[in-house]
């Protein structure tokens, strides 16, 4: 199957405005096209912005948690019915993973431009530079042969004549100029400190943004001759969830189960993937909102990531849904929180009172990220002792230094092992006795581990 042709949003690293261009490109194109949106990367809170940008599910292209050969089937899955496709990056163009290879494009935005086969239109910002710019993007499209910069669009420049000076640098290093858009200062999404405020959280003055973001490229950028650019990546069967589990040998259960998903301000950090396999495993599933709705009765319940610490006092008075799904747990429910969610199934959290599932405390600490190979240390409701994935962790929590020592001794195992960057062995996560309640701070790619999912509504099913 033909999947919708496209093009990649780059930049020369953060900060230069790529989603404010992006998702202002995703919703002037959903005007007259059906766009399907992507973000290279694990990041949840871009495609956040794209899904209202462009009318359909933003979604990640991970070629790390998912692997460098689904990248292509997933674009195709997400892009079936689509007249275009439009993909932001991440970071710098060539930002990925960090490995021994100093030049390796690994989980970068270069790399998937590269296995989907899609130009590059490149993002820089024009302050503080003029014909400098062209020493600056000759080096971004002669860096690897295999990564096409097709086009430039010019952020942030201080006048007409500013954006003429770079515009005819750079096009006498051969790479063409598709707009310059202007300083402004009235259309900027606020930040915090795992970045942009999630789209969620922005109510109804979001789809505002996004209009004028969208009329500043519609404005000042050639989207005619950008569409013209796209090119369409290698025919490749769409990723389909059910023959995703049926190939590790998983089937669609025939019984009717229910699987409660907490959505919302405070846990917002779903993959698409994910909600599709468990359906495809067989269940029901509905969403809640921990902060409006009452909680669901559910065999299982998932409570993704999201900003806990931001909703903490919220979160606390809602003695209703804290003690249903406590009495959840000791009916023998399946849990799985991540990250966020392991946070509200702890006792307490900055001072504010959480669900008390799981003995212990987390406050606000230094920033951790980063890419993570995991090893299952405890069987559970979501692997078996020895089983590999990949994923990320992304936050600016911290458990206190009792926190495992109190778990283990209300019976508590730990759920993943991995090696950190200094090559010491990291014990993390939780697994209640029964295997029923896994909790940690690891964010795995459903789509790259769906043997998760498929054993999740088994436990669910039993």
């Amino acid at each position: 199957m033909v999947a919708a042709p496209g093009l990649v949003i780059a930049a020369t690293a953060s900060g230069t405005g790529k989603t404010t261009i992006a998702t202002g490109l995703m919703r002037a194109l959903s005007r007259s096209r059906t766009v399907a949106p992507f973000k290279v990367g694990p990041d949840y809170i871009d495609p956040g912005y794209h899904g209202v940008a462009a009318g359909r599910p933003g979604r990640n292209l991970d070629s790390y948690m998912c692997g460098p050969q689904s990248i292509l089937p997933l674009y195709s899955h997400g892009s079936e019915g689509c007249d275009i496709g439009v993909v932001e990056g991440v970071m710098g163009l060539f930002d990925g993973r960090i490995g021994p290879d100093p030049l390796s494009i690994e989980g970068s935005t270069a790399e998937i431009a590269s296995l989907l086969g899609l130009p590059v239109v490149l993002v820089i910002d024009a302050r503080h530079m003029s014909q400098s710019a062209a020493a600056m993007v000759h080096g971004f499209a002669t860096m690897r042969t295999d990564v096409r910069v097709s086009g430039v669009i010019i952020n942030r420049v201080g006048s007409p004549r500013h954006a003429d000076i770079i515009t005819r640098a750079v096009e006498a290093m051969g790479v063409e100029v598709l707009g310059a858009i202007p300083r402004v200062t009235d259309i900027e999404v606020p930040s915090r400190h795992l970045g942009l405020i999630t789209a969620v959280e922005q109510g109804e003055q979001l789809d505002a943004v996004i209009e004028a973001m969208a009329n500043l490229v519609e404005r000042y950028v050639d989207i005619d001759r950008l569409l013209a650019l796209a090119a369409t990546p290698a025919e490749a069967t769409p990723w389909d969830p059910r023959e995703a589990l049926e190939a590790l040998g998983v089937a669609h259960s025939p019984a009717e189960v229910r699987v409660a998903v907490a959505s919302g301000p405070a846990f917002s950090f779903t993959y698409a993937e994910h909600l599709e396999l468990l359906s495809a495993a067989g269940a029901e599933v509905v969403e809640f909102d921990p902060l409006a709705d009452d909680l669901p009765d559910a065999a299982g319940y998932i409570i993704p990531g999201g900003f806990p610490e931001e909703h903490a006092d919220a979160l606390s008075v809602r003695d209703d849904v804290r003690r249903g799904l406590q009495r959840a747990a000791d009916d023998g429910a399946v849990i799985h929180g991540e990250c966020a969610g392991l946070l509200w199934l702890l006792e307490d959290l900055g001072g504010r009172r959480m669900c008390g599932i799981i003995p212990g405390r987390a406050s606000m600490a230094r920033l951790k990220l980063g890419y993570r190979e995991a090893v299952a240390l405890s069987d559970s409701a979501l692997a078996t002792v020895g089983t590999r994935v990949r994923g990320h962790e992304f936050h600016k929590t911290a458990l206190s230094a009792d926190t495992a020592a109190v778990a283990e001794a209300a019976g508590f195992s730990p759920a993943w092992a991995w090696r950190g960057w200094d090559g010491a062995a990291v014990q993390e996560g939780f697994v209640s006795r029964s295997g029923r309640i896994h909790a940690s701070y690891l964010h795995v790619h459903p789509a790259g581990a769906p043997g998760l999912v498929g054993r999740f509504v088994d436990a669910c099913a039993r």
